[in-house]
């Protein structure tokens, strides 16, 4: 399976979050920059998935349901820097978007995804999308386990 997907941070003050956010804990058996193998929580349901190189906007993704139990003795393994976040799902323009507010180390961010079914879709960007973070390593959660937004120098 192929993932498409483009990242955005989220303008403040622009988008509030609702009541109906999924907890999501995840961390990562290991991330290197052509390869990633993470573990995650989310709600009352566990994955692991495995995500190949990017290239362009497109990787490869295997994510497979694994029973919660299971998931919580893995994260044992996973190296430090477990990320913790709530995501909130935002119908815009008849597509879904997923916006995760992080916590704990990388509490003061707030980032919005969208999957696509091409790499040149078009699609609506709404009011609280901010910059575009999409090739920017520094925002994918594998490097923020290990380098947490609340210690980047200026913060953004």
């Amino acid at each position: 399976m192929t993932e498409i997907e483009r990242k955005f941070l989220v303008k403040k003050g622009k988008w509030n979050a609702g009541e109906n956010g999924i907890r999501i804990k995840q961390g990562y058996l290991l991330a290197e920059p052509e390869k990633t193998v993470r573990i995650r929580i989310a709600g009352e349901k566990a994955f692991i998935t495995i995500k190949g190189k990017l290239q362009n906007l497109s990787r490869p993704e295997f994510e497979y349901e694994i029973p919660v139990t299971d998931a919580l003795q893995i994260l044992k393994f996973c190296r430090p820097g477990i990320i913790e976040k709530t995501r909130f799902f935002e119908m815009v323009g008849g597509k879904t978007w997923e916006i995760d507010v992080f916590e704990g180390a990388n509490s003061g961010l707030i980032l919005a995804e969208i999957e696509l079914t091409a790499e040149d879709e078009k699609f609506e960007c709404p009011v609280w999308a901010g910059k575009e973070v999409t090739a920017d390593f520094r925002y994918y959660n594998s490097w923020l386990s290990l380098n947490p937004f609340s210690e980047w120098v200026g913060n953004r």
